[in-house]
Formats: structure tokens, sequence, C-alpha cells
């Protein structure tokens, strides 16, 4: 029986949801939430209408709903809406709805909403186009378009694809940043402010996220230290930090303004 993608996406986030916001296993998740908002603050208005695509528990909806009328949080996996819906009753927001929905058709009237985002999903989708595509036709005239993901930094060496599926079977492609603003201008908007940085991030708590098993863990552990070595590129930029097996992870904001 073949297994679709968007089965394989819910299969493994489900796995991770329960881990998804802990600081210990998904440091990259928490500690740039900060740093996102800071980046979304000139979109953000007491007044707008928004919409997370891809939204996972919904950790960014959460972050801004106290600065905005309304967020909508629309994912794929259940289990990730559940316990994003959990912390928010926990934290007492009144203005924010939790939705299941497909990010490639989402099921809103065009022109609906004043800002929309999502943060990594591109990389993890089977048609990241399908998903900017969506995002700009719901937004209103001059909305913005925030979209943060994990990218591919241009000219790196080996297939780093290849070892992200490893890890989550889910994994689709990092794009390059020049591909994700072709994405962006064929949808009708036009780029406007970008961020981009590294993160390196220690091995153990990324797999131990994913629950990857032993056996595909023990492969990638060792093939980041064949590098290290000197051997072939996994595209992964491997470190030694304090004795401990990091690895570097490229990220983009990117700010847009629909058409």
């Amino acid at each position: 029986m073949t297994v679709t993608h968007d089965e394989k996406v819910v299969r493994e986030f489900s796995k991770q949801a329960p881990g998804f916001a802990d600081p210990r296993l998904n440091v990259a998740f928490t500690r740039h939430l900060d740093r996102l908002v800071r980046f979304m603050e000139p979109e953000l208005d007491l007044e707008d209408v928004v919409l997370e695509v891809a939204a996972g528990t919904g950790i960014v909806s959460r972050a801004i709903a106290h600065r905005v009328r309304h967020v909508t949080a629309l994912d794929l996996t259940p289990a990730m809406l559940a316990e994003g819906k959990r912390a928010a009753d926990h934290a007492g927001l009144t203005n924010l709805t939790f939705t299941h929905g497909d990010a490639t058709a989402l099921p809103y009237l065009d022109r609906s909403f004043t800002l929309v985002m999502t943060r990594f999903s591109l990389h993890q989708v089977a048609d990241p186009g399908a998903v900017v595509a969506e995002m700009a036709r719901v937004s209103r005239p001059g909305a913005a378009l925030i979209i943060a993901d994990l990218v591919r930094p241009e000219g790196v060496a080996g297939d780093p694809d290849r070892i992200e599926r490893l890890r989550d079977p889910s994994h689709g492609t990092a794009l390059t940043e020049a591909r994700i603003a072709e994405l962006v201008t064929a949808a009708g908007a036009e780029v406007k402010r970008t961020d981009r940085f590294d993160y390196v991030r220690p091995l153990d708590p990324w797999l131990e996220l994913s629950q990857t098993p032993a056996e595909a863990a023990a492969q990638i552990r060792r093939e980041l230290e064949e590098e290290l070595a000197g051997g072939p590129p996994t595209g992964m930029r491997p470190s030694m930090v304090d004795g401990v097996l990091h690895f570097t992870h490229a990220y983009l904001f990117q700010q847009a303004i629909a058409g």
C-alpha cells in the first residue's frame, strides 16, 4: 500500500506533537520565536485578521494573539492542533481558532486575511509552490506574507535533504532563498525584507524529537563524524562543540506584500 506524502507528515508529526514546543528537544523552534516576532512587528496591528498556515501547535499564533484582532492556526495534523489548543486554553487566549486543513487547498475565500504566515513548512510539503500561491490568494491586497523556513545555503556541498529524510521520512526539500523568492513573486507578491542566519544545534535532541529509529540515527551520526574526519560532505556542516556533535541549519525569514 502506497503511503502519500501527507500521510507521512501526519504520522511523523503526530509522534513529534508532545515534544514539539519543548525547548530541550526543539531549541531551534522555541529559541528563535522571539526573533521571528520582532521581524514581524512592523506588520502587526490590533485590527489584523491573521492566518498561520501549517501552524503545528500554533506557537507563533499564540505568541502574537495579544497583538492582533484574531488568529487562525491551520494544520494537517490533528495531534499538533490538539497540543496547541490545550496551550492556548491554558493561557486564556480567546481570539485564537485552531482549524484542521490542507495548506495547498486553504478552506477560505479570496482576500480573507490581512496577514498570512507560515513557519518551517515549505521544506516539509510536497508542493511548496501551491502553499505560497494559496497564502497569496487568501491575502488582502497589501497584506503581509511572512515565510520563515529552513533553507539550503547556496553552494553547500553534499545532500542535506537525504540526511533530513533519514531522520524524518516526511521531509521534502529545503529550498534556497532565491527559490522561495521566485515562488512568492510567481504568486503575485513582492519581497520586501529578509533575515537570514545559521544555527548550530546539537544532534541528539534533534533525533530524539523525531523519534528516529536507532539504525537511522546511528547512520546519521556516523556520516557526520566521517565528514569531520575528512570524509564526503553531507551538507549538514557538522562540528564538535564542547565534545558534543552538532550540525548547522540555515534559516530564512522573508516578508512580502501581497498584490
